[in-house]
Order: structure tokens, then sequence, then C-alpha cells
């Protein structure tokens, strides 16, 4: 880890501390999934949208974050994102049906997108250390994030489900005030990004291939993060605590033990062999007893910490395009999966009548993810080096990695 980690502007930290809650409002329904079924006398997969349209949003986003950003400024695009998130947050814990509560949550990925797209770009550019350090503090806010997420929703969803939709809203708007105070407008980049800017970057063979792993990726993730809640049938308090441990094994794996690997055995042999691992522990998750379930889920969170690092490398590395325009692309792409996976797991249960089918949908897509690093490790590896110099001159626009 970088000397300058913890030697950062308040600038940045105020960025970080708000990344944190935007992160937990992803995690933050996994262990009252039950609840909110309940209390709206709703199907799991109907809950499973609350997933789907979140992260549909937030793909269909990523064509217009650069947009807007490029325009406005990036400490406005920050702003605005975090004001959606908070207003739709609010009007989420009011729902009185599923179908509003989809609704709202689709407000909400709008927001999310819109500061998350922004916030790395900040760090990036406010950073003291360089881009090697903005990723660290990037994935460590993203770790804690999807950590504490399930532990406020448990302890908050205890006593209603509607509670932790408040309590998101109440810390961002926290976050929005931090924000207003520390943060200064930021540069905007000489050339406004047009709306297919992102789509037309995806035409490079190396920026393409790290996208449709990572699509096949997060479909496995986001099986394990969405369905794997109705598999273990816990209370909020056990199942906050299951995923919380998970989100720490997340954090300390994407922070510490992948720079680690991948200074050892190099980025595309740690990520090809993290993805097989994910999907032995999922297959072995899906076909194992309830103890193993548990155990194989706070294990996932080791490997998926691992991944989100390499892949955001790639992501911000590989691609000739501008930063903020490759990742936009990358992450139009992969995240229809994290919106696809949570529909059609529970689906996939009904029409088999298996709960175990799900999980080995989810072990094929991480080793399709793992194929298509081997297969295209050329395009993968061949121009990274020679443009990282060009990339470091572009940190202060806005990029979306995680």
């Amino acid at each position: 880890m970088p000397s300058t980690f913890l030697r950062q502007p308040r600038a940045v930290w105020a960025t970080a501390g708000a990344s944190v809650v935007a992160f937990m409002g992803i995690g933050l329904v996994d262990p009252i999934l039950p609840s909110i079924a309940g209390g709206l006398h709703a199907t799991p997969g109907q809950v499973s949208l609350l997933f789907t349209s979140y992260f549909l949003i937030t793909a269909v986003a990523m064509l217009v974050t650069g947009f807007v950003s490029s325009r406005i400024g990036g400490r406005r695009t920050l702003l605005l994102g975090l004001a959606l998130v908070i207003v739709f947050a609010a009007l989420a814990g009011t729902s009185g049906s599923v179908g509003e509560l989809v609704g709202f949550r689709a407000g909400w990925g709008l927001g999310n997108a819109l500061f998350v797209s922004t916030a790395l770009a900040v760090i990036v550019g406010a950073a003291a250390g360089g881009s090697a350090t903005a990723i660290l503090l990037y994935e460590s806010a993203l770790g804690l994030g999807m950590a504490c997420g399930p532990l406020l929703g448990a302890l908050l969803g205890d006593a209603s489900w509607r509670y932790p939709f408040f309590g998101t809203a109440f810390l961002m708007a926290v976050g929005f005030l931090c924000i207003a105070a520390f943060l200064k407008e930021q540069p905007k980049p000489a050339r406004k990004t047009a709306l297919l800017d992102p789509v037309k970057a995806l035409g490079h063979g190396g920026l393409a291939s790290a996208a449709v792993s990572a699509f096949f990726y997060n479909y496995t993730f986001f099986t394990v993060l969405a369905f794997t809640p109705f598999v273990l049938d816990m209370s909020p308090y056990r199942s906050g605590a299951v995923f919380f441990a998970w989100g720490v094994l997340l954090a300390v794996s994407s922070v510490i033990v992948a720079p680690r690997l991948q200074k050892r055995f190099g980025s595309l042999r740690v990520l090809g062999g993290s993805l097989v691992l994910l999907a032995v522990d999922v297959l072995v998750l899906g076909y194992g007893d309830h103890t193993t379930a548990v155990v194989c889920t706070i294990l996932s969170g080791a490997f998926i910490g691992v991944n989100n690092t390499v892949y955001t490398e790639l992501a911000l590395g590989v691609s000739d395009a501008p930063r903020p325009v490759a990742s936009a692309g990358y992450n139009f792409v992969r995240w229809f999966a994290a919106a696809a996976a949570p529909y059609f797991a529970p689906r996939i249960e009904e029409w088999t009548g298996s709960v175990r089918i799900p999980f080995v949908v989810a072990a094929v897509t991480a080793v399709a993810g793992a194929l298509v690093v081997v297969v295209r490790r050329g395009a993968l590896t061949d121009e990274a080096q020679e443009l990282e110099t060009a990339h470091a001159t572009e940190d202060s626009v806005t990029v979306f990695a995680n």
C-alpha cells in the first residue's frame, strides 16, 4: 500500500466517505429482502426487481454521466447525484407496493450512477499518490460500503423494512453537506463527452474483451448478492452478519490481497484464477448444506474483492480512449449483467424446481469470464503498458469503475 494512502486532502476524504454510503445502498436490502417480500406480499422474483431496476438504470446512465459532468462540472454532478439518492431513498421508505419500491429504486440508481461515476474521477484527480493510490481509496470505499450496507440494513430493518431506506437518505444528506463544504469545483474537460462516445470506445478489442468478461463475472457476483439471502433464509440480524463478514473480506482482498497477488503473478493470471475459484465456490454454495452455504457466501467476498480491483485497472488502462469514456463503455456493458442476475436467478429456480441450478448457471458464467481472459489475453495486455503514461494525464475527468 502506498505510503501516501492516508495522507489525503479533505476533499478526497469527503468524497470517499460519501462513496461508502453510496455503495452501502447496493447491499442495504440484502438482509431485509425476505422482510420486504412479507411486508409487501411479494414473491422473491418480484422483490429481486429491486436490484434489476437499480442496475438497469445504472447501466443506461453510463451513457449520460460523462455527458452531464463534462458540461456542469464534477462537483455539481456529485451533488445532483446525491440529491437524487436522498429523494428516492426517502420515497422508497414510504412505498405502499412492490411496484412503487421498484420504481423508486430505479430513480435511486440514476442518482447513484451520477454520483459514483464522478466520485472516482474526483478521487483520482485530487488524491496524493497518483492513480494507483486513488484506485485503492476507491476500492476501500467500495468494500467498506458493501460491508456496512447489509449491517445497516439488518440493524434498522429488524424494526421495520422501511427504516434502512430512511437511514440511507439521512446519511447521504450528511455526505451532501460534506461535499458542499469541502470540495471545490473541478475543472471541466477541454472536450465535452458525447452520448455515444462510450459505445464507440468499445470498438477497441482490449476494452471490449474486458467488458464482456466483466459481464459474465457480474452475473455471478449479483447472483450471490441478490439470490443467496433467500437461500439462506435467515433473520435480518443473521443475514446482515453474514454479508458484513462477506463485505469485510471483499474490502481486505481488494485493497491488500489483490495488489500483492498482481505483483507476484500478474493481473491476468490472478483474474483468471480468481474467477475459476469463484465458480467452484458458488457451485459448492448451491450444493452444500446450510452451514456450507454460509461459509461459501462469506468466502466469495475474497474472490469478488480481487476481481473488482483487477477489472478496475483493466477498465482504466487497457484502452487508448480517454479513461472516463472507456470506463463508461465498459460499465455500460457489465451493469446489464447486474440487472439480469437478480431477475433470472429466482425464475430459473421456478422453471427448474431446483434451488441449485441458479448457482450452476452462476458458476458457468464465472468460468466464461475466465475463458474470455485466457482467449483474449493478447488484446488485454499488448497496449496497457505503453498507454500508462498517456492515461496519467487524464485523471481529472469523469470515470466509473466499480
